[in-house]
């Protein structure tokens, strides 16, 4: 990594406090993995040292944004996207379907596909993505570090969530016996996962959240002792909740009360909490989750294809919950591009809630700083002195964002379909230059897991 680089005239979109702004003629300086300068480039090249010594980039025909958050995925799921039979599946039918393809994974399967999902985002300029992953098969070898080096092989700056299903078919569950874990296997696997991999340093790129699934496939004690276990090693915790109606009804039934209030018994809402999607929430416990500072991963494509719902992201956002933003697994989503996520978030508040119910401010907010400060991550998240060097860049010159970049560049990214990011750095590496992945073949991906789907997975 060369250790001092220069994005020289370039246009920059930010958040400044909490407000976006663009600032033009700006240039950004990156100290190894920091950010050491912005400024107007007229500035910043007069206090330069010498040129020979630090890489240049011309930014001029580009928009820089701070790199993009995904707060929700399940990166495996590439494997199983676009299959037929779910297609126009609600959740729990998608579920049962998936889990009799799933319980076939191994680490190599699981390693590709979360290859291919993670070049897939950042080529969308993402830079940092929360990855669910749950479904730990009985007699495979499928275990976190399939997605780890998945991560480590492109760049990408990873929240790997140990998930766990402890309650299959047999007890009342909704997974297959041979896709659950023994509770002892699962504390034991989690301690071992942190003690591993978790860096809770500021620019770490590595970071273990615990994430049971969800409440229709493990027990209550095994949340409680997930979330008393997180607390003690200071680590996040993650789960679905308020998904389905179906999952209400179930909650309902199993436990007396609905997702919310069943967490809340659980001991699992907080400020170290992410909640995905949250979709069927009564005032009352929108008002709890303000209150209690637990965040709320909103993922707007997998609602509208799987047929769930539209959740009140609005009234989220103006109680003061935290919001951040998430593409979902590739099998609900079928995508992984969060700048279109974020395009998607907003048209969706406006369906029901008219042309103002969220700005292109409101959902270029939950991509950059909502998921942020969703996943602690005090260095991301803004393009500002001592933040992480983790940027995305477009071409102004690109056909989707002619004429609007002109008119305004943050509506422009929020507003059109900008297929590919330019140049991409996670870390202060070069991850994405000229639209390309630099640390893989992404066609030897893409190729390689056709062959594995055709052969293991349709």
């Amino acid at each position: 990594m060369v250790k001092t680089q220069y994005i020289g005239n370039t246009t920059i979109v930010t958040c400044v406090g909490d407000e976006p702004v663009v600032l033009l003629n700006h240039g950004i300086v990156l100290e190894g993995n920091v950010i050491a300068k912005v400024g107007p480039s007229d500035e910043l090249e007069r206090q330069l040292p010498d040129r020979d010594s630090i890489a240049h980039f011309d930014g001029s025909h580009h928009v820089a944004i701070p790199g993009l958050i995904n707060t929700h995925h399940h990166l495996y799921q590439s494997l199983t996207r676009g299959l037929a039979c779910v297609q126009n599946a609600e959740l729990f039918d998608w579920l049962t379907e998936l889990y009799t393809r799933w319980r076939h994974l191994s680490h190599d399967t699981v390693k590709l596909a979360a290859q291919v999902s993670i070049g897939e985002l950042l080529l969308s300029g993402c830079t940092t993505t929360s990855d669910h992953f749950y479904i730990f098969p009985q007699n495979t070898n499928v275990r976190v570090e399939s997605v780890l080096e998945a991560a480590d092989s492109l760049g990408m700056r990873i929240h790997v969530c140990r998930g766990s299903m402890s309650v299959g078919q047999s007890k009342g569950g909704l997974p297959p016996d041979d896709c659950v874990q023994d509770e002892r296997a699962i504390m034991k696997d989690c301690a071992r996962a942190v003690e591993a991999f978790h860096d809770p340093d500021p620019m770490g790129m590595v970071r273990i959240d615990l994430a049971p699934c969800s409440p229709f496939s493990i027990s209550p004690e095994l949340l409680r002792e997930t979330a008393a276990f997180a607390r003690e090693r200071g680590v996040l915790l993650h789960t679905h909740a308020a998904e389905t109606m179906d999952e209400e009804r179930y909650c309902l039934e199993k436990f007396g009360k609905r997702p919310i209030d069943y967490l809340a018994e659980c001991d699992w809402l907080g400020d170290d909490v992410y909640l995905a999607h949250c979709v069927h929430l009564s005032n009352d416990d929108i008002k709890l989750l303000a209150k209690t500072k637990t965040g709320v991963a909103h993922c707007p494509c997998s609602n509208m294809r799987l047929g769930s719902g539209v959740p009140a992201i609005p009234e989220l956002l103006r109680e003061g919950v935290r919001v951040g933003l998430g593409v979902d697994g590739s099998s609900s989503n079928d995508g992984g591009h969060l700048l279109a996520e974020a395009r998607q978030a907003l048209l969706l508040q406006r369906v029901g809630g008219g042309a103002a119910a969220m700005t292109t401010a409101d959902a270029f907010r939950i991509a950059t700083i909502g998921g942020a400060e969703l996943l602690g991550r005090k260095t991301l998240g803004r393009i500002a002195h001592g933040y992480a060097a983790d940027l995305a860049m477009y071409r102004t010159d690109d056909i989707a964002l002619a004429g609007a970049v002109a008119q305004d560049p943050l509506a422009a990214l929020m507003l059109c379909h900008v297929g590919r990011a330019d140049r991409v750095y996670v870390n202060g590496q070069v991850v994405v230059n000229e639209g390309r992945l630099t640390m893989q073949d992404e066609r030897r991906l893409a190729l390689g897991l056709n062959q594995v789907v055709a052969k293991q997975f349709r």
